[in-house]
């Protein structure tokens, strides 16, 4: 089963379900996913610990075979985070749900989950099927509902990390603080540096 997830409970330490597995917070796992799957040798212990982040439960068994594969889907799927245009966006979408994914379904893993879409062949589809298809539907409601790409890529020129745009605050130019106060005190040294007599 490539989805395993508990019921909430009011005892359950887990908390809710439906927020734990939003479409904003699937994106965001898609985005920390694509970025920890950049690497040549990307760990399975690394991409095991991203997916418990963002809510997966159960034995998650991923061998470097299902990695190496997770991170051709990956590379497919940076194309979205590179599109500066919701069309671009939306084309390289479409390619990727007309020659990767199933038809979509309905799958509560035999009683296991709540109901909820899937575009996964079936519920024990390979792992690199289930991202993928997982992704696209999450990123693919987000280009409905927002009519903009769904991400970017960091502005940082020493940073390729893909991050989600959408949600509230300012547009987003950096995938995190780092990257932003890293490229402030670059800029500011070389606004420094012109102004000092040569």
């Amino acid at each position: 089963m490539r989805y395993i997830a508990l019921m909430s409970s009011p005892d359950h330490p887990d908390g809710d379900w439906s927020t734990r597995h939003s479409v904003l917070t699937m994106a965001r796992r898609t985005a920390a996913l694509v970025n920890a799957l950049a690497e040549a040798h990307a760990d399975p212990g690394h991409v095991t610990e991203v997916l418990r982040e963002y809510g997966e439960r159960g034995p998650l068994d991923l061998t470097s075979r299902d990695v190496t594969r997770m991170r051709d889907a990956a590379d497919q799927l940076r194309e979205v985070f590179t599109a500066e245009h919701v069309d671009e966006a939306a084309v390289a979408l479409n390619r990727l749900l007309r020659t990767h994914t199933g038809p979509l379904r309905l799958t509560s893993h035999g009683g296991g989950t709540p109901w909820h879409p899937h575009l996964d062949h079936d519920d024990n589809a390979p792992w690199d099927e289930w991202f993928l298809a997982s992704s696209c539907l999450a990123l693919t409601v987000l280009v409905w509902d927002r009519q903009l790409p769904p991400g970017r890529i960091c502005a940082s020129p020493t940073c390729r990390n893909v991050f989600i745009t959408q949600g509230p605050g300012p547009e987003r130019r950096y995938c995190s603080r780092r990257c932003a106060t890293r490229e402030r005190v670059a800029a500011h040294r070389r606004a420094r540096s012109a102004e000092s007599p040569g």
